[in-house]
């Protein structure tokens, strides 16, 4: 598989979420079209988990507009061993999660706010003027 250039401060970002969470095993940010920004992953595709990312918001997205919600936050799915997690950084790009059955959701979700907000710092310094 060809690597991935991958801006390093987002990967440090992700790194950081990895070390810093019991139970995170990858990430993914992509773009909301699904296109991949960045990974710290092991075991997944990254550019299917991007893509599926995209598919899942736009779902969850949509939904949450039809039962008269607003400003979707975030998508979580759980099987018997793993959970997905999908948020939007901005209105352009979104974190993915994968965690074991171990995920501290509680930690995560205390860690989250500052963690997307770096994110977003990050890609906005990346966008043009």
């Amino acid at each position: 598989m060809p690597e991935i250039h991958q801006p390093e401060p987002l990967v440090e970002v992700l790194t950081a979420l990895r070390e810093g969470v019991m139970g995170v095993s990858e990430t993914v940010i992509s773009t909301v079209d699904g296109l991949l920004v960045a990974a710290d992953v092991d075991a997944v595709h990254a550019e299917s988990i991007a893509a599926l990312s995209a598919a899942t918001h736009s779902l969850a997205h949509r939904m949450a507009h039809e039962a008269g919600g607003t400003g979707l936050r975030d998508v979580t799915t759980r099987s018997a061993d793993r959970h997905v997690v999908v948020l939007a950084i901005n209105d352009r790009a979104l974190l993915t999660i994968l965690g074991d059955d171990g995920l501290d959701l509680i930690r995560l979700q205390h860690d989250i706010h500052t963690t997307l907000a770096h994110l977003a710092k990050i890609l906005k310094g990346d966008s043009p003027a």
